[in-house]
């Protein structure tokens, strides 16, 4: 019976603190706190900009939604003069896992005794890759920072290992992209690709237009044969530029231009041939 009254009396206790710590109040320096918050994450993400502009948009759209939302109890304190300690803290949770987001992508390893043998690869700078586009894209009708993927085309080894199989997935976003006006008629998108996706896991990729295929002459290769044929076909008519997609030009940096008084169309199926930037590191786990 002792036994039971103690314990029912820590439980009350328990009851009560937790009520009185949800009816604390929430001051002006705890909102404060909230936007200092806020100011590290725009610091975090700044660095972002440069090195993943995709991670950087999405920072910074959760962080203006987010800073509204501070705005939002700062005017609720003032004019009701009480804002819960459920809503701070939700707020206060939300800002900390955008801050740890906008840290940027980290991996670590550790070994690990016993774990299956994995092999490692790295696909150099200057690698040629050749992709299907699965998106259509438009400058009449494209925003900066519109997402698009593809997927590659042939098996690329090194030596006897497929380090990339056909099939694996490319995506990227547009950097930046003008439609054909009056006064300038021709118009032009930048496609630059972040993502390598190969299975169920995603790697890091920076790379560039080189060339550009109608997405027909993709097929007709494609119909003619397969295998180790549709490769040769295809390394062949992007070798010697034949199939070539008309009205464009492929500038530094991956930049699409119509060489005509149009937009920029590359329909679903244009063969894009991408040059690695930035080396790839690939890690197969056996």
């Amino acid at each position: 019976m002792r036994m039971f009254t103690v314990a029912l009396i820590c439980g009350v206790l328990l009851a009560a603190a937790s009520t009185a710590w949800a009816q604390t109040t929430v001051t002006e320096s705890d909102l404060a706190r909230l936007e200092a918050t806020a100011q590290e994450i725009e610091k975090q993400a700044a660095t972002l900009k440069a090195t993943d502009p995709t991670l950087f948009a999405e920072v910074g759209k959760t962080l203006v939604s987010l800073r509204e939302e501070i705005t939002y109890l700062k005017v609720k304190l003032r004019r009701e003069g009480a804002v819960t300690r459920d809503e701070y803290g939700n707020l206060r949770d939300r800002l900390e896992t955008l801050r740890i987001r906008a840290q940027g992508q980290k991996v670590a390893a550790t070994p690990v005794l016993d774990e299956p043998a994995s092999r490692a690869w790295t696909v150099p700078v200057g690698t040629e890759i050749d992709v299907r586009l699965q998106t259509a894209l438009n400058s009449g009708t494209a925003k900066a920072e519109d997402r698009f993927e593809g997927t590659t085309i042939l098996d690329f080894t090194m030596g006897s290992d497929v380090v990339i199989p056909a099939g694996s997935v490319v995506r990227g976003f547009i950097s930046s992209v003008r439609a054909a006006g009056r006064i300038d008629r021709r118009g032009s998108l930048t496609l630059s690709f972040d993502e390598l996706r190969i299975g169920n896991t995603t790697h890091r990729l920076r790379a560039s237009v080189q060339q550009a295929i109608d997405a027909k002459v993709g097929e007709d290769a494609t119909r003619i044969g397969a295998g180790a044929a549709v490769g040769a076909i295809i390394g062949g008519i992007l070798g010697g530029a034949k199939g070539a997609l008309a009205g464009i030009l492929i500038g530094g940096g991956g930049t699409i231009a119509a060489t005509e008084g149009s937009d920029v169309n590359l329909p679903v199926g244009t063969i894009l041939r991408l040059r690695v930037d930035q080396p790839i590191e690939i890690i197969v786990v056996k």
